[in-house]
This record gives C-alpha cells, structure tokens and sequence, in this order.
C-alpha cells in the first residue's frame, strides 16, 4: 500500500498541502452552462478537482425509496423523485465536462453510481471516488478497483468492520492506492457531531492509506471545519460546492462558495507559514540572541585586584559581554583591570 501517492498533478500525504476537491455534485441542476460556471468558480478558489455525480434514478433508488433529509431544504417525498430531478446529463456531458476541466487545469471527477457510470468515467479520471453509500456495494467497488486508478473511499455511517471489509475487497480486486475519508452522513452535519477526531483514529488504526475529509457542515467565515480537519492531519478535502448558498435544494445551504474557498486556501498559506522549519532554527533568531539576552555588568566601579562578589555584579542587557550562564564560574575570580559601572565584563578582565 501507498499512503503518499498522486492524483493528476498533485502529490497526497501533505495535510497543509490537501488535495481540495469541490463536490460540485448536481449543484449545476441540469445545466452545461452553470455546471462550467462552477468549474470557473472551483478553479478561482484554488480547488484540485472539480467533482460531480453520475447516476440515473432508475438505477440508484428504488420508487419506493423514502426521503431521510429535511424536507423544508429539499421537498420530495422519495429519493427516486428527487434523483430524477437531476439525472439529466447523459455520457457525452461528462466527455464535455472532463474536456473543459483540463482546458482550465483542474482535475475533472464524477462519482459513479452504477457499473455503466463507471465504464464511461473511468477514461475521464485519474481518481475514483466512491460514495459513503456505496461503502457495502461489491460489485461497484470491485470494478473501481480493477481499473488501475487511485481510489478515494468515503466513510460516513459506516462501522469500522465495513471499513475494513470495503478495503479488502478493493485491495483484492487490485487497488494499491486508498484514500479514505472521515465522513458523517447528516446533512448538515451540526458542529457537535462533525466527530473530527475521527480523522486521528482512522489515521492510527489505518496508517498504510491517505486519510481524508468529507465535510456537510455549514460554513463559517473560514470553514473551521475543514481548518480542524487539516491539523488533526487530513491531506485530502472534499466539501460540497455552489455558486449561490442561498438557492433551495439540499447541497447548496451547506456548501462552501468560491469567497469561503478563497478564505480557505489563503487560511492554508498561513498555516504552512507558520507550521514551517523543522527545528530550532536560531540563525533566524540572532539579533533577539545578542540584544535581548543579558550579560554580567559591573554593578559599581571595579578596580585592579577586586575578588568578585554577587554584589558587585549584575545581568543586563544586551549579551555582548560573558553571559549570566556562567554566573558561578565568574564569582571569586580576580579583577586584571578596572572596570566602570554598567559596563558588560569579558573573560579578559579576570582571572
């Protein structure tokens, strides 16, 4: 296993690096038009990847498959109405999709939802990603994982068992490269059960893989939650994205825009600013060394002769002269010359 592989261009395994992509998802709502807007706008706000989602109605939902989300963001009683809804893009779109992406230098993603979504994606993509939803589902995850590419795992409402068997059976299939990423399938997801620490376990219990972050909860000015998520150590970001918050539907109220993006990567700058260097790096801090330390200072005028007591010392700045760690060692030594107040001694004075 790989835990610090590629995907397009960009190299996984860095958390102050992450690999942001923008879950685009059916926020474009049938249109090429908007949907190309929101790869501009991804690609404005610094984003990797611009990802949508592939599936048909018919063949991801029963008709008798109830609604589970709020109904006052999104108001269809089953999934198979409110998937209708957005099924519109045929393979050709997604072709058209992957072109424009790479004409803007942005990695082109869909998630698949049926075997025949993966077959015209695949060609498209360096990477698939699997939903959390499909996290039991053999058949898609084995044929993801015979195609060679990287996979991107979502976790949400999934036991650590089902995690475990989802990685085998894709490593058994052929996947040599996972990512997977700490979700929680609540849409919002409040503060309270974004459960970040998550992302330190899964890190723990599967160190041979990239761990990552897919994130449902509302944004503040900065996204905190996907701030949280790249210190405790997560290098690849996932997070719904809109154009306009402000529209009904259930992706667009807690998705990011592209001012939360900007907000998010210029965050990031800052992190890797301040996070840099490996060590003490004290060239860095020469001047506070000599000006700001102290030194041994004759308290009085010291004359010839002079056997050195604490009362005739004292530290002060700046440290240009014998430094106050070797106060032991300068008391009882013998003045070879006078020496007026306030000035710093050297370790020619005495003896």
């Amino acid at each position: 296993m790989n835990n610090a592989f590629s995907i397009g261009k960009h190299q996984l395994g860095d958390s102050l690096n992450p690999y942001i992509i923008a879950e685009i998802g059916v926020n474009h709502e049938g249109s090429m038009e908007t949907a190309k807007r929101l790869i501009d706008e991804a690609v404005e706000g610094g984003a990797h990847a611009a990802k949508f989602q592939s599936y048909k109605a018919g063949k991801i939902a029963s008709k008798h498959s109830p609604a589970y989300w709020d109904q006052t963001k999104e108001a269809t009683d089953s999934q198979y109405k409110l998937f209708q809804k957005y099924d519109s893009f045929e393979p050709e779109d997604y072709k058209e999709l992957a072109r424009y992406c790479e004409s803007k230098g942005i990695d082109f993603m869909s998630t698949p939802f049926d075997l025949e979504a993966v077959d015209f994606l695949a060609p498209l993509m360096s990477a698939i990603k699997i939903a959390s939803a499909d996290i039991t589902n053999v058949p898609l995850i084995r044929k993801c994982a015979t195609l060679g590419k990287p996979l991107i795992l979502s976790t949400g409402a999934s036991s650590y068992a089902e995690i475990e068997f989802a990685i085998e059976t894709a490593r058994d299939a052929g996947a040599k490269e996972i990512s997977l990423l700490h979700c929680v399938l609540n849409y919002p997801t409040p503060e309270e059960n974004a459960q970040l620490n998550m992302i330190e376990k899964l890190r723990r219990l599967f160190p041979e893989y990239v761990i990552g972050y897919s994130d449902h909860v509302v944004p503040d000015e900065t996204i905190s939650a996907l701030e949280v998520a790249v210190l405790k150590g997560a290098s690849v970001l996932e997070k719904h994205f809109t154009h306009d918050k402000s529209l009904p539907g259930n992706d667009h109220y807690h998705a990011m825009d592209v001012t939360d993006l900007k907000r998010f990567v210029n965050k990031l700058a800052t992190y890797r600013r301040l996070l840099s260097g490996k060590g003490k790096e004290l060239e860095k801090e020469q001047a506070a060394r000599r000006e700001a330390r102290r030194s041994i200072v004759a308290a009085k005028d010291l004359k010839v002769g002079d056997v050195l007591t604490e009362s005739h010392l004292i530290a002060k700045r700046p440290a240009h002269g014998v430094s106050p760690i070797h106060w032991d060692d300068v008391i009882g030594k013998t003045m070879l010359i006078d020496v007026e107040e306030d000035l710093p001694l050297q370790w020619g004075m005495f003896k």
